[in-house]
């Protein structure tokens, strides 16, 4: 089994997810959101947020890390920000070691959902249908394991022969 902690960054809430899989059933070992005050200076809340993601780290130990990137959209500022907690989740992994892989709002949304554009509310139902879970999960957490299923799916591909290769003759 492969344990996946999947992050959805952000400098106010911080969703995250641990999966655990085996390249075709994925099971739900935790979620949660790290929540900072938003009053306080950024500085504050990053350190908030790396003291709770290195904490997530010591107890579930995952085998790698899931970031979701960020989306430039009609806020510059607001990427801008959310790049800060993405750089305290990388931080985070590479100090103990732990493999990250990261992928685009698109990309997870069209991993789990079937479509690139697919809604928070379709995201959220289909996270708790694959992880067969009636337990609501706030959006944040929700789009985290979204992430974590997405990397567990880009590596089953890779398992079972599906990467690029040669074609012998």
């Amino acid at each position: 089994m492969t344990r996946i902690l999947g992050v959805d960054p952000g400098t106010v809430v911080l969703g995250w997810g641990v999966i655990e899989t085996d390249g075709y059933v994925n099971h739900l070992v935790e979620f949660g959101v790290v929540r900072t005050v938003p009053k306080v200076s950024l500085s504050e809340r990053l350190h908030t947020i790396y003291r709770e993601l290195t904490e997530i780290l010591h107890r579930f130990r995952p085998d790698a890390i899931a970031v979701e990137e960020v989306f430039v959209g009609k806020n510059p500022r607001s990427a801008l920000w959310i790049g800060h907690a993405r750089a305290i989740a990388l931080l985070a992994a590479a100090q103990q070691e732990i493999t990250v892989a990261e992928y685009s709002p698109r990309e997870v949304k069209m991993s789990v959902v079937g479509n690139g554009s697919a809604s928070k509310n379709q995201v959220e139902y289909m996270v708790s249908t694959i992880l067969n879970t009636c337990n609501r999960i706030p959006h944040d957490a929700s789009d985290a394991l979204a992430v974590a299923l997405c990397h567990a799916a880009h590596c089953a591909n890779f398992r079972i022969g599906n990467e690029p290769h040669d074609v012998g003759v």
